[in-house]
């Protein structure tokens, strides 16, 4: 299976590669993976935005009911589209344009067949997933967002195709339109059912259909898009069997990588709500915690990786190069890079969120301050782990351009043991409760990052500077949060308390560029190689 995958980026890199300089060259800046990594970052802003308003009008144990669905419903996406996507973008990639066309037909019955059995899945069993989390009020929910599993197959099918094609402007406005969806039809449904009086559970509910419909939506977009690309072209037929084998073959891999991680998401919050109501909590006590956690927290954590993804993975492709042309040099500054800019970029973040978590949460969530009271030490433990989260991202993707998909998902089902054993302990103590998940979230990404550093520690040439990559960025975010906490608690007496966090924040990170300058974390030649700012820097 790894010789296959490793076969198949020797084929793709350069064809993909030349796909993405004909793209730069046609569209400009705004084209190819610059495009698809802004989109991202743009989905992760509008998705906070929207649970500004949703939680001023579900509350945070209407939007624990909106997340337990929404984490269900993550893992059957996972399952049906992490990785056939990818595996048709390659196979197509490395067939051409002729070929395309059959990958795309065999490719579509797969998603449909995948998003009928999940969405029937979800259907089937809303009730007993709802009693397994001890609230048949999450059963609603879980309806709602069921037919989202078929459209999200529906995407995947034609987001594969244009990849593979090196267009990716189709997926990244997709996937903004999904978000958009989300935000206004969601708000709109949920709005109109407070308006009328409905239960809470039915206001989640309602707000989940915007989600379902701005899915419909975005795989309607896909559709015409690709209805309009290249009409006229020869495609060249293929075994349909064979194509299907090689698909799924592919696939597999990196499906088990992603549904680990989801799973662990899954298994989290069952446990979340489980536990604690084995602790005194009561159903909607327990949900409202989760809500916060979910609602708050966990959201702000998740921005540093998105940011990551879309800097430093685009950095990773050239590690593939390197090693298929055995080019030790590039191998080792393409791990180098990767790993730096992910510690430049993280670690002030993390330490941010951890010394700021209560002046944040009153800056984003100011609407509910019982909920922000319960997730602002939460999202204090959650910062301590976000830049090991970011690493987990940055490293997965270097051990699969060394070939080893399989190690990735050993790491991290080894993790999300470490995080199962140690939240059902945790959260079984009533002085812990639910600060057993962050907690056991950082156990289980220390775990995952020390399996993985070991792994590419024995792959790449050279040893890897942990001075250059650890030492330096985390000295320069150390003493500039410090500073910036210290700012805040000499002029918040003074100021309203959103002036002194965002002049705080502000002067924290202009300190932090000129401590990595100072302390020689950063360079010149590093702001060169970045893919966005080496434009700025001569």
């Amino acid at each position: 299976m790894a010789r296959l995958l490793e076969n198949k980026k020797k084929q793709t890199i350069p064809a993909l590669a030349q796909k993405e300089k004909e793209n730069v060259k046609k569209d400009g800046f705004f084209s190819g993976f610059f495009v698809l990594t802004l989109s991202v970052v743009i989905v992760k802003i509008i998705g906070l935005v929207y649970k500004i308003p949703m939680l001023g009008l579900l509350g945070s144990e209407g939007m624990g009911y909106f997340n337990s669905a929404y984490e269900i419903y993550a893992l059957f996406c996972v399952i049906s589209t992490a990785g056939l996507p990818v595996a048709m973008s390659v196979m197509i990639a490395a067939k051409g344009q002729e070929s395309a066309e059959s990958i795309f037909k065999v490719a579509m019955r797969l998603f449909i067949a995948l998003g009928i059995i999940g969405t029937a899945i979800m259907i089937a069993f809303a009730v007993p997933f709802a009693d397994y989390l001890k609230s048949d009020k999450a059963a609603l929910c879980i309806f709602a967002i069921a037919p989202t599993v078929f459209f999200v197959c529906i995407c995947g099918a034609y987001r594969g195709y244009f990849q593979g094609l090196g267009q990716m402007l189709p997926t990244a406005v997709s996937q903004v339109i999904e978000a958009l969806g989300k935000l206004l039809l969601g708000l709109l449904f949920a709005g109109v059912a407070f308006a009328h009086g409905l239960d809470t559970s039915m206001v989640a509910a309602a707000g989940v259909l915007g989600l379902t419909l701005g899915t419909a939506i975005s795989a309607l977009y896909l559709a015409l898009s690709k209805k309009l690309h290249r009409r006229g072209e020869a495609h060249k037929a293929s075994n349909r069997r064979g194509v299907a084998g090689e698909l799924l073959r592919a696939a597999i891999p990196i499906t088990l990588s992603s549904a680990v991680l989801s799973l662990t998401k899954l298994i989290d919050m069952s446990m979340i709500l489980r536990r604690l109501q084995t602790i005194g909590y009561s159903s909607e006590m327990a949900f409202s915690a989760y809500g916060s956690y979910t609602t708050l927290a966990v959201p702000l954590f998740s921005l540093a990786p998105a940011i990551i993804s879309s800097v430093a993975l685009p950095l990773v492709p050239a590690l593939s190069g390197a090693v298929a042309n055995k080019d030790k040099q590039k191998q080792m500054t393409s791990v180098i890079d990767a790993l730096k800019l992910t510690s430049i970029i993280a670690m002030p973040i993390g330490l941010g969120m951890s010394m700021f978590s209560r002046q944040i949460l009153d800056l984003v969530f100011k609407s509910d301050a019982e909920a922000v009271a319960l997730a602002c030490p939460l999202l204090a433990i959650l910062g301590m782990s976000v830049t090991m989260s970011c690493y987990i991202t940055v490293e997965n993707a270097i051990l699969q351009a060394y070939g080893k998909p399989s190690l990735p998902i050993c790491s991290m089902a080894i993790g999300a043991f470490v995080k199962i054993v140690l939240a059902y302990v945790l959260m079984g103590v009533g002085s812990i409760n639910i600060m057993g998940a962050p907690i056991s979230t950082f156990a289980c990404d220390l775990t995952i990052n020390a399996i993985n550093f070991y792994h590419i520690s024995k792959r790449v040439p050279q040893n890897i500077p942990q001075g250059e990559i650890l030492v330096r960025p985390f000295a320069s975010a150390l003493l500039s949060v410090a500073a910036g906490r210290i700012l805040y608690m000499s002029v918040s007496g003074q100021l309203a308390d959103s002036v002194a966090t965002l002049l705080s924040i502000a002067f924290t990170a202009v300190l932090y560029v000129a401590m990595c300058f100072l302390l020689k974390a950063v360079n010149k030649d590093d702001v060169k190689r970045l893919p966005v700012l080496n434009r700025l820097v001569k």
